[in-house]
């Protein structure tokens, strides 16, 4: 019996030691020189200040920015530390009511645009925290953020061309245009 408990006993820790140290460990370190900007979260920082991530989306909410997709997060939008959905079914009125409001947001900020809003900037994602839309909800915006702004529509969509990327590898996820990248670009050209 001695004999057994001290081989399980040998097993829990040598177990314990490879996958609770020496893996993490190894990782990470891993993480640090191959990858070292996507290891510690893709931040974007200029002139020594963190401005964001590639990965989280923030909230922007003049109309001279581009506007990311809304987020569920709690206790307030885009709040990476409570990654999730609405968890709202599309039969629920709530849902409706949301979306409802997030159109006539979109329509009071650009009262021009009679085009059809497209379904990423009324709706969140999973996590609640994308930080890309959708090259339709970027051409929905292209107007607004031109006009306010004062400059031509074609510089606009200039910059959405260098803050977009294309599907990974050609053939996973959906063309996409990152809105901190975008938003960015606008500030320091204009």
């Amino acid at each position: 019996m001695i004999t057994v408990l001290r081989n399980a006993l040998m097993s829990l820790l040598l177990l314990t030691l490879i996958t609770g140290v020496i893996y993490p460990l190894a990782v990470t370190g891993l993480g640090q020189l191959l990858f070292p900007q996507q290891a510690n979260g893709s931040l974007i920082e200029r002139e020594g200040k963190t401005l964001g991530s590639d990965l989280i989306g923030q909230s922007f909410a003049s109309p001279k920015y581009f506007w990311g997709r809304p987020s569920a997060t709690a206790p307030f939008a885009n709040n990476s530390a409570s990654s999730g959905g609405s968890n709202l079914a599309g039969s629920n009125p709530a849902l409706t009511d949301v979306v409802t409001q997030r159109i006539k947001t979109l329509r009071d900020a650009d009262p021009g645009n009679t085009t059809p809003v497209p379904v990423d900037l009324v709706t969140s994602s999973a996590s609640g925290l994308d930080p890309e839309i959708s090259p339709a909800a970027a051409a929905y915006q292209l107007a607004r953020v031109a006009r306010v702004r004062g400059i031509p529509a074609t510089q606009v969509q200039a910059l959405v061309e260098q803050a977009s990327a294309s599907r990974t590898f050609g053939l996973l996820g959906e063309p996409r245009v990152n809105v901190l990248k975008l938003n960015l670009l606008l500030d320091g050209k204009y």
